[in-house]
């Protein structure tokens, strides 16, 4: 198996000064905190290369709350990479449903059909295949090498980023600093546990907002804690996201969701967009899906599902 991390020399890394001592410390902090703060999620509880996957692409800019049922559910209809990509394109969008975002079920049923042509319906363990399959970017492939295989690879997802820039920079860093210093504190042979819980610090305890400082296992090795918080905040910025009501998302969105329920007429399509009076607006929209195999236009222009 490829992708395990290469041996990073203790010193100044990505811009920020990471020694033995303070290494050891925030490796045997990370640790303890996951052994018993980790959050039970089916997820978490699976070796499954499929399953592992499944839940990486749901939870691309979806929270766990919203995911649980649908992972589930969605398991249950594809149990197996060739239960997925034997499946028409469809069948996934509809399972899909709640998730939003429904180029990601698409890329997924393609991925599926990538595995079962190219390897043998087994998921790559290799991080080169893994990020080569569709809609499979380098943070989710380094995903399922750690959680599926338990691979010495560093996840850095936007939590996890902003607990590096916190806790070592003190000072803003870019994705890729953050990327070079997680590199260097995967601990060997505990790369899932090490990742999980990191990511399980960001998330609760090392916020955006309002971190509870008093409570973190990095509070007394952490560079920003030190500084007494001082601002600005060193945690990378998140650009902020265009409206969702009223804006084409939205409209998309609901077009699918009519789709799922059946196929959907040229008349009915400013309708189903949620835009009574705006028909050239929905078609563009359905243009935009059709492109990109989200749906399929058939005869007199109906639109279905692919």
């Amino acid at each position: 198996m490829s992708g395990s991390r290469p041996s990073v020399p203790l010193g100044v890394v990505g811009g920020a000064r990471l020694d033995g001592e303070k290494r050891a410390a925030v490796r045997r902090a990370v640790l303890s905190f996951g052994r018993v703060g980790l959050r039970s999620f089916p997820w978490r509880d699976t070796r499954n290369p499929w399953a592992i996957l499944v839940s990486e692409v749901m939870l691309q800019q979806t929270s766990p709350a919203r995911v649980l049922d649908a992972y589930r559910l969605f398991l249950r209809r594809f149990p197996s990479v060739l239960a997925c990509s034997a499946a028409p394109g469809g069948d996934v969008v509809r399972a899909w449903a709640g998730l939003g975002y429904n180029r990601r079920a698409l890329n997924l049923h393609r991925a599926a059909t990538v595995i079962v042509e190219q390897h043998g319906g087994l998921v790559p363990s290799d991080l080169e295949a893994l990020s080569a399959l569709p809609g499979i970017g380098p943070y989710t492939a380094r995903a399922v090498l750690a959680f599926a295989f338990e691979a010495d690879v560093a996840v850095v997802d936007v939590n996890v980023a902003r607990v590096i820039a916190r806790a070592f920079a003190g000072d803003p860093i870019s994705t890729g600093q953050a990327q070079v210093i997680a590199d260097a504190l995967v601990p060997r042979g505990r790369g899932w546990l090490w990742n999980q819980s990191l990511m399980e610090i960001g998330a609760l305890l090392c916020t955006a907002r309002a971190p509870r400082c008093e409570l973190c296992p990095l509070a007394s090795v952490c560079t920003w804690a030190a500084r007494e918080r001082p601002s600005p905040d060193p945690a990378a910025a998140r650009s902020k996201q265009s409206a969702f009501v009223g804006s084409d998302r939205q409209g998309r969105g609901r077009l699918v969701n009519a789709l799922r329920e059946g196929p959907v007429t040229r008349r009915e399509l400013a309708a189903a967009c949620g835009w009574p009076d705006d028909a050239g607006r929905a078609c563009r929209v359905a243009d935009s899906l059709v492109t990109e195999g989200l749906a399929r236009r058939r005869s007199g222009g109906v639109l279905t599902l692919p």
